[in-house]
């Protein structure tokens, strides 16, 4: 028979945790609300900016090299914007710092994987900049050797500061032809209740497949004060905010996992109370019947 002191030690143990899931869900929905109106506020500015980007590349703009020094890798839009043959590509990893989120960074690792295995079965290199702890150490114990970078402890709420120190990383690695092309593996968020892990081209640019084939007429643009002052601004401010972006929307839906895992271990907590519950209720029927048992057996051997 249980013990009934163990059974309530049981039901008090998971009546704690389920006190601490409950707070946790609540935090995390609190953060799902924050991260989301960021999201929104964020959407409109990096959906111009990819517009942009379209309709500057389907004019078919003639990259010249420059003698120019740029202080940062970034700034160095002749290099980023030429293609070159693939040999190695460049992934960026977002996943999380913290767990409790469900199976919110395994998806993540798992799809990275795939994306490895694709491309080497293909013969080309990867290298991996991956953000977020879970993510890093998970990657590490199978795929430690093509990590080149990782970045962790980042600020819970995104800012363009932690993302423009990836960014540059990844475009010093493009320029310096370590890497011919950068992939972002993100979590593109839908709603509360759903997200997908994905995968983004960030360089090279590819958006030839958006020209007006149909009309037979070419797009013309004019650039004040002239293309390459228009460049040098626009590519270090498209690429720095994809990285920005596909940071918010991991952040986002990584809150949406957390209230959900949340969620659903407050419900089992409190189902498992209520077995338990039942548990104790038997044990002490059990215990009070073996008592008065007990009792009249006592009373019939003084009887005898």
């Amino acid at each position: 028979m249980p013990n009934l002191k163990d059974i309530k030690r049981r039901i008090k143990s998971v009546e704690n945790t389920q006190k601490i899931t409950r707070a946790m869900k609540m935090v995390a929905a609190a953060k799902v609300k924050k991260a989301e109106a960021m999201l929104k506020a964020s959407k409109p500015y990096s959906l111009e900016l990819l517009s942009i980007m379209k309709r500057l590349m389907s004019t078919n703009l003639y990259i010249e090299g420059t003698d120019k020094k740029f202080n940062k890798a970034i700034d160095n839009y002749p290099e980023l914007l030429k293609e070159r043959e693939l040999k190695t590509v460049g992934i960026l990893v977002v996943t999380s710092d913290k767990g409790l989120a469900g199976a919110y960074n395994a998806n993540v690792v798992r799809k990275t994987m795939a994306r490895v295995k694709e491309l080497e079965l293909s013969g080309i290199a990867v290298k991996l900049f991956i953000v977020g702890n879970k993510g890093y150490q998970a990657l590490k114990r199978t795929v430690g050797d093509k990590i080149a970078n990782f970045y962790t402890k980042l600020p819970a709420v995104p800012t363009p500061g932690a993302s423009a120190v990836i960014t540059e990383d990844m475009a010093e690695s493009f320029v310096n032809r370590e890497i011919d092309k950068i992939e972002i593996i993100t979590t593109y968020f839908k709603s509360s209740l759903s997200y997908e892990v994905q995968v983004w081209q960030l360089l090279p640019m590819m958006f030839s497949a958006e020209k007006e084939e149909k009309t037979g007429v070419e797009p013309e643009m004019l650039f004040e004060p002239d293309m390459e002052s228009v460049l040098q601004k626009v590519v270090p401010l498209y690429i720095s905010n994809r990285v920005f972006y596909a940071i918010i929307q991991s952040v986002t839906s990584e809150q949406a996992a957390r209230m959900q895992a949340m969620s659903s271990a407050t419900n089992n907590a409190r189902d498992m109370i209520k077995l338990l519950t039942i548990d104790y209720n038997k044990a002490r029927q059990a215990s009070i019947t073996q008592e008065l048992l007990e009792v009249v057996n006592g009373a019939e051997a003084l009887k005898g």
